[in-house]
């Protein structure tokens, strides 16, 4: 499978069956880009008697001017976490456009007036915990709700001048923080091309890949008190490294620090002690993805990694982006997964093996420049080990997981150069040095500046993810 998109054909095969259920008791009229115009104001509960194909999603318009180029449009709305001044109490919000929309206001206006959230208080928390908790059916209906109250034809939110001051904010002017309480950080290694080269690198091509790789999603516990929202510094880690002959390790700054492209999945409502979660019923258990980068110190981790895994190389910093997409609005870009062989064993075996067609792009500035350089462009599309194989392979020995807790893919490569998802690949270990623009490098420099940008492309819209920032700093004397 190339690092480029999933072929048309391949995508409308796999979303002919997908709808948006639109529920309501109240008398509606089938016009206007929604497809729906209220009478009243709707009480949204369980039914099917209307259904609007994903297809007519590109058609939906907001009051709210959008552009068209803009990662959050009325059909993507993530969810974050902002602070209007840095003293302010953090509450919940979705993205539209280059605004903010405050969940708290919207919610204390009553606009939630569903079964599930008329009463609830999840939007009037400091995180997102509760309301993931809930799961799947109250994120419909907020969905479904927001959409109906930004659209272009309701008049609740858009003629009431009051509200809209009090619910708006510039993106640019508040302070996004991690919009949930991370409990626990699991870290996979779902990409055969980065374990393909990875292998070939430190053992070889005739064991490049263990047999187990092919068995089951591959994974370690990482650190979740060192994740970061996108902005924040990351100061370059201090630790040992391999001894030169017989000499004592080296200990000092890390020489190869390094990112990785991933994305995380962010867990909506957990299981008990003891009960796995089912392969087939695990995407109920997926709130939406985000961007990641898992700062990787190459020389440190390289020493200590046998024969438990990744420790300090890993765990002195990941950073995050601030909008969770959910799985509903990625659900029009959904396809087919990579067949995988050998056939995963039954507990890992899928009735629709579901990976998402999100390009992915990775821009370094380096120190003292002012311009940025694309270094490589993958997809998301090139993981093996599906999310929803990671979540139930998680599981399968009784593990409990909790709403909040992220589980990030691990590096996602292509098969091409071009297409690697860190330095150490993009670089094979240094050996062969990035050109950017008239200078070389091979791993990050103090003051670099790394950026990833993750965008799904609709017909005339976009399902954006923002981007994932992060700056190096020197290690402290």
């Amino acid at each position: 499978m190339t690092s480029t998109s999933q072929s048309s054909s391949q995508k409308r095969k796999l979303k002919k069956n997908l709808y948006l259920p639109l529920r309501t008791n109240s008398p509606l009229s089938l016009t206007g880009i929604w497809g729906l115009a209220w009478e009243t104001s709707p009480e949204i509960h369980t039914s099917s008697s209307s259904l609007v194909s994903v297809s007519s999603m590109a058609l939906l318009k907001s009051f709210i001017d959008v552009g068209s180029d803009s990662h959050f449009p009325i059909q993507n709305l993530p969810y974050g976490v902002f602070k209007p001044e840095s003293n302010s109490t953090p509450r919940p919000a979705v993205a539209i456009g280059d605004l903010v929309l405050d969940l708290s206001a919207i919610s204390e206006a009553g606009l939630f007036d569903g079964l599930i959230l008329k009463d609830a208080d999840c939007f009037l928390q400091p995180n997102l915990n509760k309301f993931l908790a809930m799961g799947r059916p109250a994120w419909k209906e907020a969905r479904s709700t927001l959409q109906r109250i930004l659209s272009s034809n309701e008049p609740i939110l858009r003629d009431n001048d009051v509200l809209r001051r009090k619910s708006f904010h510039q993106m640019s002017k508040v302070e996004m923080i991690v919009p949930m309480v991370i409990g626990d950080y699991t870290d996979f290694f779902a990409s055969m091309h980065h374990a393909k080269n990875c292998g070939l690198m430190f053992r070889g091509p005739e064991n490049a890949i263990n047999p187990n790789w092919f068995r089951l999603p591959i994974a370690y516990h990482g650190r979740a008190s060192s994740i970061v929202i996108s902005g924040t510094d990351i100061i370059r880690p201090r630790g040992q490294g391999h001894p030169q002959g017989n000499s004592e390790p080296y200990f000092g700054p890390s020489k190869k620090l390094d990112f990785e492209l991933e994305m995380a999945a962010v867990v909506g409502p957990g299981n008990e002690l003891g009960k796995p979660i089912d392969v087939n019923n695990a995407a109920d258990h997926i709130f939406g993805l985000l961007l990641m980068n898992d700062w990787s110190a190459r020389d440190i981790q390289a020493w200590e990694y046998v024969p438990l895994g990744p420790f300090l190389g890993k765990s002195f910093g990941t950073t995050i982006s601030p909008w969770i997409v959910t799985l509903d609005a990625l659900e029009p870009f959904g396809c087919q997964a990579p067949k995988q062989d050998p056939p995963p064993l039954p507990y890992l075996a899928e009735k629709e093996s579901v990976n998402y067609d999100i390009s992915l792009e990775v821009q370094l500035k380096p120190s003292g420049r002012d311009d940025s350089c694309v270094i490589t462009k993958s997809n998301f599309q090139n993981l093996y080990w599906t999310i929803t194989q990671q979540l139930a392979h998680h599981t399968v020995n009784g593990c409990n997981l909790r709403p909040g807790d992220l589980l990030g893919t691990g590096t996602i490569s292509g098969p091409e150069p071009d297409s690697y998802g860190c330095l150490l690949e993009l670089t094979w270990n240094g050996q062969k040095p990035l050109s950017l623009n008239g200078t070389t490098q091979t791993f990050l420099e103090d003051g670099d500046q790394v950026t990833f940008s993750g965008v799904c492309k609709g017909d005339g819209y976009n399902v954006g993810f923002g981007t994932c920032t992060g700056k190096i700093v020197p290690s402290p004397p």
